[in-house]
């Protein structure tokens, strides 16, 4: 793996757009000890799940914005990862039309309208290689976090061909791995997407699914499919600075996630090491197994190199 180009400096942390269908006051409270209490510089906000989730939190979120805002952090809004409607569109469109302020794309059709102001390109849209990656940049393409899949070697060729490129790797939470437009929660409750009750705030980090023989194998979230282990990097701070990774996405679940952030300024800075990372991460209570397979190149749920996680 070749070392970036990059100056070397600390790498920085950010919060991901919940993916979670929480209750509002839950989500008030959440964002309130992010802004008051977490070493995060930016926090991404949005609805990219589901559209007929967006309406439920907007004033919510537009209060979090001020007050993240006000303590110093950078608030990025995230576009939906699967617009389907022409209100789901317009409001994508809406958001874009934003130059003053830096937005998530979710998918191309936000890309494509936001030309050519900068964005940042989410995870969903599947870039899987350097190429890929520096039309994005012809494109506007400032940040760029990682395609889940992708292992180390391959995030490196992408800061190599894309000198200037902000690398963020998604480095905590159930992974993201798909979406479809049906919704796999209201169709077990016997529902469908339009009456759908919005079953899936049951599960605030998402339902876990077993296969037929019983072994533990994704989680559903609404339209979303996501790993069953939680993703946990493992990989040492100067060889993700080497790949030229220079932000860790935290992605929201329901433990104690200023303590997750805590963990992980520790770890940036030199403080503690993976093992002990992991360690203290796996005391709070994850939604899953830690997992990090991805990132060598292995199968996702796996740790490191080794076996499935436990």
């Amino acid at each position: 793996m070749k070392a970036s180009t990059k100056p070397d400096r600390t790498l920085e942390l950010a919060i991901g757009p919940l993916l979670f269908n929480w209750a509002a006051d839950r989500v008030e409270t959440f964002y309130a000890r992010i802004a008051d209490e977490a070493p995060v510089g930016t926090v991404y906000l949005g609805e990219v799940v589901c559209g007929k989730r967006q309406p439920l939190l907007q004033d919510v979120l537009a209060r979090a914005a001020e007050r993240l805002e006000g303590a110093g952090k950078t608030v990025i809004w995230s576009t939906l990862a699967l617009p389907s409607t022409p209100r789901e569109r317009r409001l994508a469109a809406e958001l874009t039309a934003d130059t003053d302020h830096l937005i998530e794309a979710g998918d191309m059709s936000a890309v494509w309208s936001r030309t050519p102001a900068p964005f940042v390109a989410g995870p969903l849209l599947n870039i899987y290689n350097a190429p890929a990656a520096a039309e994005l940049v012809r494109l506007g393409c400032v940040r760029l976090c990682a395609n889940v899949e992708l292992p180390l070697t391959s995030i490196a060729e992408i800061a190599q061909a894309c000198p200037g490129l902000e690398l963020e790797l998604f480095a905590f939470g159930r992974l993201p791995l798909a979406l479809s437009s049906r919704c796999a929660q209201a169709r077990m409750e016997g529902l469908n997407r339009d009456a759908c009750r919005y079953v899936c705030d049951r599960h605030p980090d998402g339902m876990d699914v077993a296969t037929i023989e019983g072994q533990d194998f994704l989680a559903v979230n609404g339209l979303q499919t996501l790993s069953h282990g939680c993703q946990l990097v493992d990989v040492e701070v100067e060889a993700l600075k080497g790949a030229g990774v220079s932000v860790l996405r935290l992605s929201p679940h329901s433990l104690d996630m200023v303590a997750v952030c805590d963990l992980f300024q520790n770890f940036i800075t030199g403080r503690i090491a993976s093992r002990q990372l992991a360690l203290g991460i796996g005391s709070l209570g994850p939604p899953g197994p830690l997992v990090s397979g991805y990132l060598h190149g292995v199968a996702g749920a796996r740790w490191g190199t080794g076996g499935v996680a436990a």
